[in-house]
């Protein structure tokens, strides 16, 4: 059996459970923030800003700490290259946080099981994956499971399904062309904390007038905010939201190094088993009853699943990586920079060994 296959299936399992983790948490966490502070786009504003605020703080600790420099994109590429991903990343979060104001998360998972067809587009549009009638079947198992699996229980609203089923198309944009990005060995964007740190910008450019426009009013005299009453509930408020912010840049860091070891439409898979069990957990504590119709939904999609992670393996071990399977043609699977060790088998991180860019 591939050594190399082994250790890069036992590093994309690795960031895909750590990605798991602080997705859903910050699921239900958001979920119970919103109920109380019902600004979605003011509060992905906010962490936006505190993910690039923190990605800066960790370059510059790492800089000073192993006095090596960390990737700088010139403003060419920055405007050349990290505007598209950028706008529909930000088009893609803002959307997505919108439309829980008008219908309910099995409506938006539903919905939002479509974004894997547009990522798989994405990709073949783009030659980083290859046409396969099995992953065309894999596609129409998992997104026919989702959508029965949540059939039951929706209801319907115009303008909710219409925002999650844009950020559902520009999910696929997003996802496709950040892989792009991070898997360009001459951008030195292969780390996750630097891919942060470059895109963000744009993501806040994109979102800010949006909030600006719709919730600018709203935050500015809503008494949790800056009309409180007392101090101590701003800083309840504030801090709540920070705690968001903090979620949302582990996860972001876990999710783009899931990406840049694995490939948009395996990550893409991932997060839909990662939206099931968030509607597994969430039927658990609201004590909601799993029907029959659930169930084979539910049976469908774990099948398309299990068949994808199959097929991928079989890959890897047979050495018949595709273009976004990360293989480099001799069997041996693209060093992930975050956990890759130098020739001489160091226990040093290539994490702290970032040329300039």
């Amino acid at each position: 059996m591939n050594r190399f296959a082994i250790r890069h299936a036992v590093k994309s399992i690795l960031c895909i459970l750590i990605y798991f983790f602080f997705s859903i948490s910050l699921t239900f966490y958001q979920k119970h923030l919103l109920q109380e502070l019902r600004f979605p786009l003011s509060i992905v504003l906010a962490h936006l800003t505190v993910k690039f605020l923190l990605a800066a703080a960790v370059r510059n600790y790492l800089e000073c700490t192993y006095h090596t420099q960390r990737t700088t994109l010139s403003w060419r590429v920055f405007w050349t290259k990290m505007a598209a991903p950028g706008v529909f990343s930000a088009l893609d979060i803002g959307l997505s946080q919108w439309s829980f104001e008008f219908i309910s998360v099995t409506l938006y998972t539903m919905t939002k099981s479509t974004s894997v067809i547009f990522i798989y587009i994405c990709a073949l549009f783009l030659r980083i994956e290859k046409l396969q009638w099995s992953m065309a079947v894999i596609v129409m198992l998992i997104s026919g499971g989702l959508v029965t699996f949540t059939y039951e229980s929706t209801t319907f609203h115009l303008l909710g399904f219409l925002m999650a089923l844009t950020a559902s198309v520009t999910s696929g944009l997003r996802w496709t062309l950040s892989q792009i990005l991070m898997q360009k060995e001459e951008l030195g964007l292969a780390n996750p904390i630097d891919m942060i740190y470059h895109i963000q910008p744009w993501m806040m450019v994109s979102l800010l007038p949006f909030a600006v426009f719709f919730e600018g009013a709203a935050v500015a005299t809503s008494v949790d905010l800056f009309l409180y009453s007392e101090p101590r509930q701003m800083v309840s408020s504030a801090g709540h939201v920070l705690l968001g912010c903090l979620l949302a840049f582990l996860m972001d860091a876990a999710e783009f190094l899931a990406l840049r070891v694995t490939s948009s439409v395996t990550l893409c898979v991932a997060g839909v088993f990662k939206e099931v069990c968030t509607l597994l957990l969430a039927i658990l504590v609201a004590g909601d009853e799993l029907g029959a119709l659930k169930a084979v939904g539910l049976v469908t999609c774990v099948a398309g699943i299990t068949l994808h992670a199959t097929l991928k393996a079989r890959r890897l071990l047979t050495g018949e990586g595709g273009p976004g399977s990360g293989d480099r043609g001799d069997g041996r699977v693209t060093e992930l920079p975050l956990l890759a060790h130098s020739d001489d088998d160091e226990d040093e991180d290539v994490l702290f060994h970032q040329s300039s860019h």
